[in-house]
């Protein structure tokens, strides 16, 4: 399916930005998308995910800036001159038109006569060869989502937008989707641009991600790479959960010394994305799966050289493939831990006296100028 791609190239945005009178949408960006690549755009509504998607497609014009792909300047292009398609969340397939008829209506539009062969070559590529026939309402959700990508992709668009597509689908299907979406594009080759707000969606997809705050980007990476390195607050809590504790800096070298708490840590000085200055204030950040718990009494077994923070227990959750703990200490007043269910641990209850402790090597420090609750996600957003 790769032939249809050798045109094409990189997808760049120089300088774009977007504002509705006195409304910044999307503040000045620059942003590389690698031809062939699955590149996320991903951050909570409003963040100007969606806005940026739409410049690239045509369906929004930019205030300023370029947009380009290749060696082919398109920002003045309209739509259907682009040679984008989009697959939006509603799907919008044509009710009374058969599964083989709305993959077909892009290239009949055309003026293309001979559909079958291409129609068939998409049907096999999505795996709805069983069900050409059947109309919309016929198909689940996931099955719709399918036919639409199928209609896209028909036109051998040399990039293939998604705005949330999977948002209408239920969890266990979303994760089926979400599979199968990075099938079909590492099969045809073709570089995708994918607007979600959900992180494990991105994390699962996409081989690099841009998260997006405000209208700006705050951080570009592998998703590996902002999970474990994340430059600021809004970063690190959005993507997973991150335990961030105030700290003072005690000594300056390969590692950093911060005292917090009435304790000492350490982590190094290469994860550090705040100035490191003896007596320097930080937020020192460690993943909550990245932390052991340990019964006070038991503290001698712990290994030299590792993070410790005692405290207490205030509750536990069992959530079937770990335990989620939450500390009080004086390092931090909510302590997160997730230990895996491998074996039954007894005497971990709330109220406990407890070690915190872990590598020091999973340890990032942060700008304390920042918000510690940056990108934690209310219930109200998560609605």
């Amino acid at each position: 399916m790769t032939q249809h791609t050798t045109q094409g190239g990189d997808v760049r945005l120089a300088g774009i930005s977007k504002t509705y009178g006195s409304f910044t949408a999307v503040h000045p960006l620059d942003l590389t998308v690698p031809q062939g690549s699955f590149f996320a755009l991903l951050g909570a509504s409003g963040c100007g995910k969606t806005t940026t998607l739409r410049m690239i497609a045509g369906l929004e014009d930019a205030t300023t800036g370029t947009i380009s792909l290749g060696d082919g300047d398109i920002t003045d292009l309209p739509p259907y001159r682009r040679p984008v398609n989009t697959v939006f969340q509603s799907y919008a397939l044509f009710p009374h038109l058969d599964v083989t008829e709305n993959i077909a209506f892009g290239l009949r539009r055309r003026g293309v006569k001979s559909v079958k062969k291409q129609v068939a070559d998409m049907l096999d590529l999505v795996q709805l060869g069983d069900f050409a026939s059947r109309r919309p309402h016929q198909l689940s959700g996931g099955q719709q989502q399918r036919v639409a990508v199928a209609r896209a992709l028909i036109n051998h668009p040399q990039v293939l937008l998604l705005d949330e597509p999977l948002g209408a689908l239920d969890l266990k299907l979303r994760r089926q989707m979400q599979l199968e979406l990075k099938r079909i594009q590492t099969e045809v080759g073709i570089t995708f641009i994918h607007v979600t707000h959900d992180q494990e969606e991105a994390m699962t997809m996409a081989d690099t991600v841009a998260v997006m705050n405000g209208g700006r980007v705050e951080q570009l990476g592998a998703p590996a790479d902002l999970y474990e390195n994340p430059r600021t607050t809004f970063v690190a809590n959005f993507l997973g959960t991150s335990n961030l504790i105030e700290a003072e800096i005690a000594d300056v070298g390969t590692d950093l010394t911060v005292t917090a708490g009435g304790g000492t840590l350490r982590l190094p000085a290469g994860r550090c994305a705040a100035p490191a200055a003896r007596g320097g204030r930080l937020l020192l950040g460690v993943r909550p799966e990245k932390i052991s718990l340990t019964p006070a009494a038991d503290a001698d077994a712990i290994a030299a050289g590792r993070n410790r923070v005692t405290g207490r227990i205030a509750h536990s959750s069992f959530i079937g493939v770990s335990t989620q703990y939450v500390v009080e200490s004086p390092a931090g007043k909510a302590l997160q831990c997730y230990e895996q269910n491998v074996e039954h641990r007894a005497g971990l209850l709330p109220g406990a006296e407890v070690v915190l402790h872990w590598n020091p090597a999973h340890t990032f420090g942060l700008d304390a100028a920042q918000d510690t609750a940056a990108g934690v996600e209310s219930v109200e957003d998560a609605a």
